[in-house]
């Protein structure tokens, strides 16, 4: 069974909005032979547009799930978000089942962590490497790599970081702003 830890930014965590966020939730345990002992971390935002952002994490021993939806609706926003997890589970349902089946694992196997009734299945193709590049990453700072992305119009940029000699990546975030990673 799920543990909730519901956080609202910019608006208040109503017992109403706090049980249809548990009651939406709560559904995808039906996806689960045994319910695993996890927080689904939900995180609730209303902007100044009236938009509302809902953010999932739920954290399990074998995968994380995690989404997002924007809409003008909280409620809607959280029903999407419900939707895209459920899309997750069944696509990772889906590659256990044919890895079980490719490996000649026996079908329990599979279904010790997905309880497997009632539930379609969609066959999706293999994910396919189409275009491999080969690259000398030159070592420079955050912002100069900002601007190769730029110039290259690309979402992101791999490089070498000329302080800590380490790879890090900058990428253009959904906001238009730009986000950071770096690596140890």
């Amino acid at each position: 069974m799920f543990r909730y830890n519901v956080r609202g930014e910019n608006i208040e965590v109503t017992q109403a909005i706090r049980e249809y966020v548990e009651k939406k939730i709560g559904k995808l345990e039906r996806y689960f032979t045994n319910v695993p002992e996890s927080t689904a971390h939900v995180n609730l935002k209303v902007y100044s547009d009236k938009t509302a952002k809902v953010e999932v994490t739920i954290p399990l021993p074998y995968l994380v799930l995690r989404a997002e939806e924007t809409s003008p609706d909280l409620y809607a926003s959280i029903d999407l978000v419900v939707d895209k997890l459920e899309r997750q589970i069944r696509k990772y349902k889906t590659k256990i089942n044919r890895k079980s089946r490719e490996t000649n694992l026996d079908q329990a196997t599979a279904a010790a962590i997905f309880n497997t009734e009632n539930v379609e299945v969609h066959e999706e193709p293999d994910l396919e490497i189409v275009r491999t590049k080969r690259l000398s990453l030159k070592p420079m700072d955050s912002e100069e790599a900002v601007l190769q992305m730029n110039m290259l119009g690309h979402n992101f940029f791999i490089f070498e970081d000329a302080e800590t000699n380490g790879t890090s990546i900058v990428y253009r975030r959904k906001d238009g702003k730009y986000g950071l990673i770096e690596t140890n």
